[in-house]
């Protein structure tokens, strides 16, 4: 048992996730970073409340606070732009280390070709 645990530990698969774990927690505090030292202050200056966060509504007796949502909708958003940034020029170097093969067509049968075939088949089944 402590073998195969220690063959699915060395996995490759398993150490890319543990890195790319790591790698999302460190981003993740760059991007609230960002959020909270750029984008904050100028929702403040659009919206005069002192935090995104503290957004609320009183609705009865009952406290809608929406600020924490919009503060988690900008982060996602901007995680997202970003890691498709990243993708986007991870792809377009890849293609520049190694171009992709040209594809040939490939010429298809004609129905003469197919029927030739269907009866060399069939006489050499009778034959047999």
């Amino acid at each position: 048992m402590i073998k195969e645990f220690k063959e699915f530990i060395a996995r490759g698969n398993v150490l890319d996730l543990a890195v790319g774990l790591v790698m999302g927690s460190a981003f993740t505090a760059i991007v609230n970073s960002l959020v909270e030292f750029i984008i904050t202050p100028i929702i403040v200056a659009l919206t005069g409340e002192a935090k995104i966060e503290d957004l609320s509504m009183d609705i009865g007796k009952a406290s809608l606070q929406y600020g924490e949502f919009i503060q988690a909708v900008i982060n996602f958003f901007l995680v997202a732009l970003v890691l498709f940034f990243i993708i986007k020029f991870v792809n377009t170097l890849s293609r520049r280390i190694k171009p992709e093969p040209e594809e040939t067509p490939v010429e298809a049968p004609t129905v003469e070709e197919l029927l030739e075939d269907i009866r060399d088949l069939l006489a050499k089944k009778d034959t047999d």
